[in-house]
Parts: structure tokens; sequence; C-alpha cells
């Protein structure tokens, strides 16, 4: 079994250039270019790095011999002329970093306090509920850290199988109350109030609750979500009930238009594979060559943002994921 995390640094300063298709829907193409974009730019940075080293040492010990014409440095031929894999990621703690990070040159440019600074936690379909409080922590973890932060002022929690869709408020509001599950959500929640009271996140919220499951849910947590996230492509308005509700228990309703199944299985071999665009990391699966194999499930993903309070200016945005190979 290998834990992989992959990450896309900061997409908005030096990051890569993200691919809009036009008007403002439900999409996944943010976080998969700009996945795609850092894993290139390590393997050509990482590389260019590993060659000069090995040339540097080769010409000192050898002064009679001439390098090799790639510095040393073996490709890949059989996987498109990719450098190893080895080069531009990093096995830590049990985990193999996709690409590997320089946790050194990360952070924001001024104090944590001048920011800021909303997660959002995406728990994925096919990934066991009863794991959700360590993805919760390692989400976390990783941006803290990514940021340089002692916390973060927002955490909102997105949990599988939610929308928000119908001809009108009315009907996506009632289709919402009977989708996902209650229980799961609910016995997820302890974790997230625990970052709360750890001092991690200073507010809770969550994402896709129409007014019946936010009126559940809240009669059974004890500390309750200041912010309910809505994607409102599919309806048109927020349903009356819900925002009575909200009004009623001092709950933002804010918009957005993020996907709930963020990263699929499909999108993420895809991403790791030996195809055109893909990052050699799996093995061929016709083949077996070039990389791991095994079956791949994408367990979570947490969205970051860094706003610059005073000047409401997005200096730092990126995304985390994590998956688990379990080797055949």
């Amino acid at each position: 079994m290998t834990k992989l995390i992959l990450s896309t640094g900061n997409i908005i300063s030096g990051g890569p250039s993200i691919i809009r298709k036009p008007g403002a829907f439900r999409s996944n193409l943010e976080l998969t270019n700009s996945l795609r974009s850092n894993f290139l730019a390590a393997q050509e940075d990482f590389a260019a790095e590993h060659a000069y080293l090995a040339a540097s040492a080769h010409s000192s010990s050898n002064g009679d011999h001439q390098s090799s014409p790639d510095g040393g440095l073996s490709l890949n031929t059989t996987t498109g002329g990719r450098p190893p894999a080895a080069v531009w990621t990093a096995n830590v703690d049990g985990a193999l970093y996709v690409p590997r990070i320089d946790w050194d040159v990360h952070g924001l440019q001024e104090e944590p306090p001048q920011y800021d600074i909303t997660v959002k936690i995406f728990f994925l379909p096919g990934a066991p509920a009863s794991q959700r409080e360590r993805y919760a922590r390692e989400a976390v973890d990783h941006v803290l850290r990514e940021l340089r932060a002692p916390a973060v002022d927002l955490l909102i929690v997105s949990f599988p199988d939610l929308s928000f869709e119908g001809d009108c408020e009315w009907e996506a509001d009632r289709k919402n109350a009977a989708q996902g599950s209650d229980e799961d959500e609910l016995a997820t929640w302890p974790a997230i109030e625990e970052l709360h009271r750890a001092g991690l996140a200073k507010r809770l919220g969550v994402a896709e609750y129409g007014s019946e499951k936010l009126a559940r849910f809240l009669q059974r947590v004890r500390v309750r979500p200041a912010v309910n996230q809505l994607n409102l492509k599919n309806c048109c308005n927020v349903p009356p009930p819900l925002a009575k509700l909200a009004e009623e228990q001092g709950i933002d309703l804010l918009v957005h238009t993020d996907c709930t199944d963020i990263l699929p299985k499909g999108t993420l071999r895809e991403l790791l594979g030996q195809g055109l665009g893909g990052a050699g990391i799996l093995a061929d699966p016709e083949s077996g060559a070039g990389g791991l194999s095994g079956d791949l499930t994408p367990q979570w993903v947490v969205k970051y943002t860094a706003v610059v309070r005073d000047r409401g200016v997005i200096e730092n945005k990126g995304y985390f994921a994590g998956a688990e190979l379990v080797e055949e």
C-alpha cells in the first residue's frame, strides 16, 4: 500500500496557467490543470538540478573522461522520455509526494494575521468514511505547513453525493433532503469540531446543505457551522426555507462553483499515468512497465485560499490531494 500526496503549489504567484472554459460552471479543471502543470514543472526543474550535480560529480572524479550527454541522468525512454520519478518525487514518512516539496521556500509574504485563510476539504466518493478524521487532519496539516500559518479562518467541509440541482430552488431543496448520508456526515463532524477546539480552524462550514438537511444537522452537532456554501448553477435562487433557517441560526450562505466529485478515480489515473500529459508515476496498464501498479483510490482534496485582508487580493491559492494505491 502506498499513500500519495499530490500538490499544485501556489497557482496565483508564478504558478501554472489555468485553462478555463467560459462561464461560471461546476468544474475541476483548475485542480487538474494545476496538478498537471506542477508535475511538468517539477520534472523539468529537478531533472535539470539532478543532471547538473551528476555532471559536476562525474567531471570531478573522472577528469579524463567526458560526462554523458544527459549529465548522468538516465531518462525513461520507454515512457516518453520523462525523468525517473525518484528525481522529482519524494518518499517522506511513508507517503509519496508528487512532486517533492521544498517547504523552506513556501509560506505567506506577510504575517498570518494579515490574511483571511479559507480551506475547503472534499471527502471523495469511494474513500471510507471511517478514515475521514485522518484525512481531515492530513489535509489541514499540509495547508498550515504550506502557508506557515498557525490556523485557518474558515474550514468548509464538502461531503460526497450532495448537490443542489433542480428545475427551481424548491425542487433542488427537496431533492437535497434525501442526498448523502446523515449518519456518515454526523460521524465525521466531531473530527472537524476537534480541529476547531484545537485552535486550527476558527470557523466551520458545510457545503450543499438544503433546508431539511441543515435543520437535521444542526439538531445533532455541538459546534454549529457558521457557513453553508451552495452551488446555484442549476437552480436560481436560495430556497426561502433555507434563507429563513440560515437567518434564524446566524449562518452565512455563500455561493461557490466547485465540483463535488472534484477528483474522480479515472481522472487521477490519467494525471499519474503513462499517457499524453500523464506524470508517469503509474505503470502502463497493458505492459505493466514504467511505474507503480495497483488499485488507486482518491481519498480527499483540500483547496486553500489566502486573501490579504486590507487589499482583498488573493496572494496564495492551491490544492493538495490524498490518494492510496494498493499494489496488486
